[in-house]
């Protein structure tokens, strides 16, 4: 994903440099310094935050919640562009390949790319490293091959090309009207806009939880692999472009102008060998582009899981990995990401302007927190100025270019991403007060219950694995949890002498505040199932409990479920499902499956499982 913004963003840079190209040089030293700049701050991000999240649990933790949804709005929107940059991106570098004549198919293909991505991702597919690797290794080669190609054949003209970016540069400083602010402006234009560049760097962060383990060093050695690989092709595309005198060519995409430009320059335009290279390197820079659309069907669908467990998204986003709410997790990125595409008619230039701004709206965010987090523990940790200054500089460098992008783009495109994502972070603060006046209505039912008589000394017996029992599925100790359990007991009066209680602490942007925090969430889940232990022994009953801490709570109460059926083989398991007195279709939009998303599965592992009803007043 990182590797493949230099497709695009190096490209975009060098062309809104317009005559005065010398600046490229420059134009190269800063990206590759960006690059590394950004990569190091993630990597300490990751340091901080193992679990994942990215740029929305970063600023929802050291900023504000407030600040987190709108990191979280713009990074699913930046998944949605993800895949409709990658898919245009490769469009371009294909069908340049077929010349002006294939032209007007080029849209209709990118569309029935990201059909097939849909359906693909519906289905469950899962990227394999060893297929990945040829396309990685062989876009690595070729890009390789052409950027130190052009370079070397152009080192005998090093000192003409010096002498020429001299005199342009005493001429632009001389010129009136123009002078130094000029050439800054030009520059820091021209900066910006290549933005795109960066843009993959947050996909590590992001994508924590498959990481291998030990998880924090894998993260970071996967960013230095990312940061030298894209500075290398990033920075020595920009001064290929300069040695080689490009211009955009055409329906061709700068970076086949220069593959053309150094197979003729090097003698074998013409050859047999000459054209395969050309077509290869194009080749695998399209497929390369494709795989990379696949970051938006996979990280986006997991910053929606994120932001449901915070409530500012319908809860049922927060299954990853339950077929239906990955289900609509993927339509829901693929089909944005076709209106995008039709909307902007697959114009990457376009794509790139809206792409960029949400993309350094995350980058600064996270940024600004980091050296809040940095001030406020100067006392604790000694490394505090060194990670202040480099988040410091990591701020400045984002925010500069949010500023520039949009004062310079919003006419032509910036107001929409804008409009977009504040739609959408407007539409996360109206789920969130909705959930809100829900939670106000259940704390009803914890001040009724919650409170419940303790009738006499608690049953200490252990539980016969022989005897009926009753599975309670609870999260916290609440007067909803109380209701399952008397609703239960309800089910086969005087049938279970045996109640068994089961929870998952789940590891999210409300609990997660560092690397101690899953002691303090195993804690706390574990005071919980006391309680409910407690409140059915002075009942009477036989009880104990069972607990998994994780990221996916379907996924972890599967687990937990089979195996305590294994254990009481007579067991009978039960969930509460809220049910309102008026249904509407947004009630039913944003309430939780977890309980029907867990009966589908505990069903074909033959483990019978009953959802009782919580009446709530609408």
């Amino acid at each position: 994903d990182g590797l493949s913004s230099s497709c695009y963003g190096p490209a975009e840079a060098f062309q809104n440099l317009g005559a005065h190209t010398y600046l490229a040089l420059f134009l190269a030293v800063a990206t590759i310094v960006t690059v590394f700049i950004i990569s190091a701050c993630y990597s300490h991000i990751i340091e901080e935050f193992p679990s994942g999240g990215g740029g929305y649990l970063v600023a929802s933790k050291l900023l504000s919640p407030q600040l987190g949804v709108v990191s979280g709005c713009a990074l699913l929107v930046d998944y949605v562009l993800t895949i409709t940059t990658s898919t245009a991106a490769a469009g371009n570098a294909l069908f340049g390949l077929l010349g002006p004549a294939y032209q007007p198919w080029k849209l209709g293909a990118e569309f029935a790319v990201i059909g097939f991505l849909i359906l693909l991702n519906l289905r469950g597919v899962k990227e394999s490293v060893m297929m990945l690797v040829p396309i990685f290794l062989l876009f690595l080669a070729t890009h390789a091959l052409v950027i130190s190609g052009a370079i070397a054949v152009n080192l005998t003209e090093a000192a003409r090309v010096t002498q020429e970016i001299t005199e342009q540069a005493r001429a632009d400083l001389a010129a009136p009207g123009f002078g130094f602010w000029g050439m800054l402006t030009v520059f820091l234009y021209a900066y910006s806009l290549g933005a795109g560049t960066y843009t993959g760097i947050e996909a590590v962060s992001n994508s924590m939880p498959v990481m291998r383990e030990p998880r924090v060093e894998t993260g970071k050695r996967t960013m230095r692999y990312m940061a030298f690989s894209l500075a290398f092709t990033a920075g020595g595309l920009v001064v290929a472009y300069l040695l080689m005198g490009m211009r955009p060519s055409g329906e061709k995409t700068m970076n086949q102008v220069l593959t053309e430009s150094f197979v003729s320059e090097i003698g074998l335009d013409g050859l047999w060998t000459g054209h395969p290279f050309v077509l290869v390197t194009m080749i695998s820079e399209g497929a390369l582009l494709v795989v990379a659309a696949q970051a938006g069907f996979i990280d986006g669908p997991r910053v929606l899981a994120t932001m449901a467990r915070d409530s500012w998204v319908p809860h049922w986003f927060g299954n990853l990995s339950e077929r239906l709410a990955a289900h609509n997790g993927v339509l829901l990125m693929g089909g944005s990401a076709l209106v995008a595409l039709g909307f902007t008619r697959g114009d990457v230039s376009t794509l790139l302007v809206m792409y960029s701004i949400n993309v350094f709206v995350t980058f600064s965010l996270s940024m600004i927190g980091m050296c809040r987090h940095w001030w406020r523990v100067r006392g604790e940790n000694p490394l505090w100025r060194r990670r202040l200054t480099l988040f410091g500089a990591g701020a400045t460098l984002c925010v500069m270019i949010l500023l520039v992008t949009v004062t310079e783009k919003f006419q032509v495109g910036g107001w929409r991403t804008l409009a977009v994502t504040g739609l959408c972070v407007g539409l996360c603060l109206l789920i969130r007060r909705y959930y809100a006046r829900v939670n106000a209505k259940l704390r009803r039912l914890d001040e009724d219950l919650g409170r419940l008589p303790a009738p006499g000394p608690p049953n200490m017996a252990e539980l016969d694995p022989s005897e009926p029992a009753a599975v309670i599925l609870v999260g916290g100790y609440s007067g909803l949890g109380i209701h399952t359990l008397l609703n239960a007991l309800r089910f086969a009066p005087g049938g279970f002498r045996n109640v068994v209680f089961i929870s998952v602490g789940v590891v999210d942007s409300g609990t997660f505040k560092g690397v101690r925090a899953v002691d303090d969430l195993r804690k706390h889940t574990e005071e919980s199932l006391g309680q409910y232990v407690d409140l059915a022994r002075r009942h009477g009953l036989a009880a104990t409990s069972f607990m998994a801490i994780g990221t996916d709570v379907v996924d972890e109460l599967e687990h937990l479920c089979v195996a305590v059926k294994k254990r009481f083989p007579r067991a009978i398991f039960f969930a509460g499902q809220l049910v309102f007195q008026k249904d509407t279709w947004y009630q039913r939009l944003l309430h939780n499956e977890t309980a029907y998303s867990l009966q589908r599965r505990l069903h074909w592992n033959n483990v019978p499982m009953v959802i009782l009803p919580t009446r709530v007043l609408a």
